[in-house]
């Protein structure tokens, strides 16, 4: 299990954090998917990877936290004039110049349909590969690749039509 614990660990803290964006709470998180992995490996049936099985252990531990804290996330919008330039390269985040420009581009993000909001927030905030992201998803990196690419066309559609 402490093999287990060292080669996902990582893994699935990205993948919690790109999902609740609060780095103590996916610690909290990642820790109780952990837990739950062990007291429930005989459940395990070896019909995908163990990553792919304990992110979504860890996806249904962060759906029951925001039921039971009944969180609703919601981002504030103030400027979108630097978010077209930064869609031009796929490592997003790296292109943002400043908080407002941060925030807008999360916004968008989240008006998303919730593959495309998954991918992105996988992709931008885990910093997990497409690969990576078609495992978790049970997709093909093919198809994260595509969500994401076409996540990307209707960001800047959307910023069009706001000016």
């Amino acid at each position: 299990m402490e093999e287990l614990y060292r080669e996902n660990v990582k893994l699935v803290f990205n993948y919690l954090k790109s999902l609740c964006n609060d780095s103590e709470l996916a610690e909290e998180l990642t820790q109780e998917t952990f837990y739950k992995a062990i007291k429930g490996i005989k459940k395990f049936k070896g019909d995908s990877k163990i990553s792919t099985w304990l992110c979504k252990i860890a996806k249904n531990l962060w759906i029951n936290y925001q039921i039971k804290e009944n969180k609703m996330t919601t981002i504030s919008y103030d400027s979108n004039e630097q978010i077209e330039k930064m869609l031009i390269d796929e490592n997003i985040e790296n292109n943002i110049e400043n908080r407002n420009d941060l925030i807008g581009l999360y916004k968008k993000i989240h008006k998303l349909d919730e593959k495309t909001k998954e991918v992105f927030y996988l992709r931008i905030k885990g910093e997990l590969s497409f690969k990576e992201i078609g495992e978790i998803l049970n997709k093909s990196e093919e198809w994260a690749r595509i969500i994401f690419y076409r996540g990307k066309i209707k960001l800047k559609e959307d910023m069009k039509n706001d000016k």
